[in-house]
């Protein structure tokens, strides 16, 4: 492991007056990129501005979730390299971890079935398990600080 990626070099996020609330902010603007586009796209998938055609709103929307989603992960994975030890003993933190994976393998599962061509019942439980899912994840990040 190199010097400059170690947990001792990056500890300085941890106790820094600005790095980590910025880091936070960061955090929390992906999450907020990341599930106002999964929700648009989930209730066109129920029906919702059935005028919209899927297509184009799911080029639109999953690009913007996955930006979101790059900027929660390298702003997570910063945040946790600067105190990796603690995170890792902390329930909430190896819950929201499960809780992501989870959801990552829902989200491949339902683009691997067809799910936005197919608009079928399956389909809209598994955006309910979706939302849950993330929501959970939300959930146990923000309990991480009280854990």
């Amino acid at each position: 492991m190199s010097t400059l990626a170690s947990p001792a070099a990056l500890s300085w996020i941890a106790t820094s007056a600005w790095a980590y609330p910025a880091l936070e902010v960061v955090h929390i603007a992906g999450i907020a990129l990341l599930l106002g586009n999964l929700v648009a796209l989930e209730l066109r998938v129920w029906g919702a501005a059935s005028e919209l055609p899927v297509p184009a709103l799911a080029r639109l929307s999953l690009g913007l979730a996955l930006a979101g989603f790059s900027l929660a992960a390298a702003s997570g994975l910063l945040m946790f390299a600067s105190q990796p030890l603690e995170l890792l003993a902390n329930r909430s933190f190896v819950l929201k971890l499960g809780l992501l994976a989870l959801a990552g393998t829902n989200a491949a599962l339902f683009h691997a079935r067809g799910g936005l061509q197919r608009l079928d019942t399956l389909a809209r439980a598994q955006t309910l398990v979706s939302l849950g899912l993330w929501i959970g994840a939300i959930i146990s990040g923000r309990w991480i600080a009280y854990a």
